[in-house]
This record gives C-alpha cells, structure tokens and sequence, in this order.
C-alpha cells in the first residue's frame, strides 16, 4: 500500500517462485542457496513486465492486468505437471548444509522468522528512504509527484518489482517448507487473502500489515469455534460460512474503517493518551 499501486497477481508470483524451486531442484538438482536468488531474479523480471501496464493504466484496469499474471503461471505451472507426469505435484526435498537439513517445525519456525524480519526491516527502510517518500508522493497524486520532479515511471516499477522479488522469495519458501509443489496451492482466493491482509490492516503501514496477516490467519478458527456451537446438520456449511462472513468483514472494513485496524488502533491510542 506504500505507492497506491493495485495487484492481483500474488498467487501467481508465489507460484512463480515456488515453480522456480520445483523446476531447478528437479531439473539440475540446485541447492537453496541458488533457488532462492533464482526466484528473487524472476519475481524482479516478472515485477518489471507486469508493473509496464501501470505507466499508462489505472485502478479498476490495472488490477486486471495483473491478474492476468495469475493465469499465466497457473497455466505454465499445469503445462509442466503435465509434460513431466507430476499428476500430483513436484516433490522437493528439505534444505540442508552439509549433513544438516531443515525439517524439524521448530527449525522451520525460526528460519521463516528470521525471513520475516528481514522482510519488515527492508521495507521499513524504504518506507524511511527517499525511495518510501517518493512512494507516498505517488499514492497521494502521481501528477503532483511528476510536477515535484519525481520520476513517476521509474519508482511505479520499482514498487512493482520490490514487491514481486519479496513475493516469489516467499514463494520459493513455501515450496520447501511443504516439500512440494502443486498449481492448486495457488488460487485466486489466495490472493484475495493477501489483499485482505492489507485492506483490514491498514493501506500503506508496516503495523497494518503485520495486524491484517494475524486477523486473516486467525479469523478461520473462530469461524471454525462458532461453527462448532452450531446445529450438526450446519457442520457441512462451515466452508461457506468462512467464505461468506471473511467477504462481509471485507466490506466492513472498506465502508466503515478504510485506516483498517491500525486505524482503530490509533484512535484507541490517541484517545487514552488525551485522557492523560
């Protein structure tokens, strides 16, 4: 939400960086130590060929546009199971150094959350940097950026291709972590998902995001716990009752809260710090 940029082709780009794995360890065998830059390289390249349509497209189109990548790499992801015979996926065994190979939860636990963090450290430095600045200037009014002298076309890419890299390394992450990888792990409710992470977090914060990715993981099991105190004939319908009330939170948060959750956090903030 830093540059006010619309995507919808998260799923394809973790899919991009999940297939990178599958392919290169499949094919040749690579270490992670070389899947994961691979990955990085192609999120960049596919960041910069899906961020052109942003120079000259806007909102509604744009997103379109981007959605395309999404059918793309689940299209080329499908054509590949298929020439090989991967009926049920591509198998990926554990990284390992040596004789050391990650595949305890605990292990995993703790690599993603050094990833993570290295993940929110990069983007608050830019948010910090000149590059965030210029961000902002674009999600406020991208013809007023263009008249402080900022280039608009040159940080628009930019912001598509930060994002893109950041995307397919999570991806290729996530192809190692369940040891496999299969086209149907990459849906478009997935990106709906990540989508929602920021709109109910909040556009445009590092604390939003962190917030709106707790609410969309954790919002599943209370659905779950309130479909439990249901009658047992409702129990067939909880996958629809999670689909249905995840879209009403959707339109709550836009028609009554667009700050999301970092803004009702700020609020409850400003108003304790006014009572002191």
């Amino acid at each position: 939400g830093f540059a006010g940029l619309i995507s919808l082709g998260t799923a394809g780009l973790l899919g991009a960086g999940a297939y990178t794995v599958g392919m290169l360890v499949r094919e040749v065998s690579a270490p992670f130590w070389v899947t994961l830059p691979a990955a990085a390289l192609l999120g960049a390249f596919l960041g910069l060929i899906f961020g052109l349509p942003s120079l000259r497209l806007r909102g509604l189109y744009l997103a379109i546009s981007t959605l395309g990548l999404h059918f793309i790499v689940v299209y080329l992801g499908g054509e590949y199971e298929a020439r090989e015979a991967l009926s049920t996926g591509v198998i990926i065994d554990s990284p390992s150094i040596g004789p050391y190979s990650l595949t305890s939860g605990i292990g995993w636990y703790f690599a993603l959350l050094a990833f993570a963090g290295f993940a929110l450290l990069i983007s608050a430095n830019l948010q910090r940097s000149r590059t965030g600045r210029a961000w902002r200037a674009l999600n406020a009014r991208d013809v007023v950026a263009s008249a402080l002298g900022i280039d608009v076309q040159r940080f628009k890419l930019m912001a598509f291709m930060v994002s893109a890299t950041m995307t397919a390394v999570a991806g290729a992450l996530f192809a190692y972590y369940r040891n496999f990888v299969s086209i149907d792990a990459f849906s478009l409710y997935l990106t709906v998902q990540y989508v929602a992470m920021i709109i109910i977090g909040g556009m445009g914060s590092i604390p939003g995001a962190l917030l709106g990715s707790c609410f969309v993981i954790l919002f599943p099991y209370a659905i779950e716990a309130l479909a439990a105190q249901l009658p047992a004939r409702f129990a067939n319908a909880v996958f629809a009752l999670d689909y249905a009330a995840f879209g009403v939170v959707m339109i709550l948060f836009l028609l009554l809260e667009p700050a999301g959750l970092i803004g009702i956090w700020r609020r409850i903030k400003n108003a304790f710090s006014a009572k002191r």
